[in-house]
């Protein structure tokens, strides 16, 4: 499984638990960007860029208030600086 779709499902993961909502919004236009990203066949510097606006997404999240929807940002999370790190 690719790292671009493994940000998604731990994204969209994190849509049918109940959080908070400040975080809510968060994770509703994180989780929209990595749907668009999942299937697409795009160059790697725009498939980066929009990583690192999820990254930046995700760091707006101090907790979500759910200990499983936390553990699935904290995975988004690890999983976008890899994706970003990976370009160089």
């Amino acid at each position: 499984m690719s790292d671009v779709r493994e940000l998604h499902e731990r994204l969209e993961a994190t849509e049918e638990l109940p959080v908070r909502p400040d975080a809510s919004v968060w994770l509703g236009e994180a989780a929209a960007i990595a749907a668009d990203l999942a299937d697409a066949d795009l160059p790697r510097s725009v498939v980066v860029d929009r990583v690192q606006r999820i990254e930046a997404l995700l760091d707006e999240i101090e907790t979500t208030g759910n200990e499983r929807a936390d553990e699935h940002v904290e995975a988004a999370t690890r999983l976008a600086v890899r994706i970003v790190d990976e370009d160089g």
